[in-house]
């Protein structure tokens, strides 16, 4: 069951942009959270994909 958001913080999912625009079976998400008023924009982070085995950018997805 999801949590509910107390106040501005929410859930968010980051998704890999190299595995998606390479077309390579398979994903790599993360699940974050984030102050909605702070970063009103998508988030962007460099985190590890284990299916490429580097640092890659991942942006938030809706």
């Amino acid at each position: 069951m999801a949590k509910k958001a107390k106040g501005n913080r929410v859930q968010v999912v980051l998704e890999c942009t190299e595995m998606k625009d390479s077309g390579m079976p398979g994903t790599s998400r993360y699940v974050t959270t984030k102050n909605r008023k702070n970063t009103p924009e998508r988030l962007e982070l460099k985190k590890y994909n284990p299916i490429l085995k580097k640092m890659t950018l991942h942006k938030e997805i809706k």
